[in-house]
């Protein structure tokens, strides 16, 4: 592993643990040339995930375009990074034990909802108002209203 301060190539492992999700392994490092220390993660390598889009074009799964939706439907509310991630795991969890090869992006989407649901009702809004592409104010009401009618 390169230092990622000074470049050197050789690194040592100070301290190794499962990380919070216990599906990856956490590795505190320390370079041997400059003494600078950071932490590495390390994953179970999966088979490549190809998402379906409405549009039936196929590509592969970035995890970045979950966490983008995430963090924008999140703005300005009381939820850490550490909460993003966790829903951002938990659906790559879920996503990925189904053992396919290629998975609708509309089943990325409601697992996504599900778990905002339960986290924030308004970031679950806000994130259905784009994912769902509320044509109108009487879509986006009868939402609200699901939640409400939920709580």
């Amino acid at each position: 592993m390169k230092c990622p301060f000074c470049g050197e190539e050789n690194t040592k492992v100070i301290d190794s643990r499962p990380a919070d999700d216990n599906s990856s392994i956490r590795r505190r490092r320390q370079c041997e040339k400059c003494d600078k220390r950071f932490t590495t993660y390390e994953k179970l390598e999966t088979i490549p995930l190809v998402v379906i889009k409405k549009d039936m074009a196929r590509e592969p799964y970035d995890r970045s375009k979950i966490e983008k939706g995430l963090f924008r439907s999140c703005t300005k509310l009381p939820i850490s990074v550490d909460q993003i991630n966790q829903i951002v795991d938990s659906v790559e969890t879920e996503i990925f034990n189904l053992e396919k090869k290629e998975v609708p992006s509309q089943y990325i989407g409601e697992v996504v909802m599900e778990r905002l649901k339960g986290l924030d009702p308004v970031a679950y809004v806000r994130f259905a108002s784009i994912y769902r592409e509320f044509k109108d104010v009487n879509t986006f009401m009868d939402e609200i209203k699901k939640i409400l009618d939920n709580q």
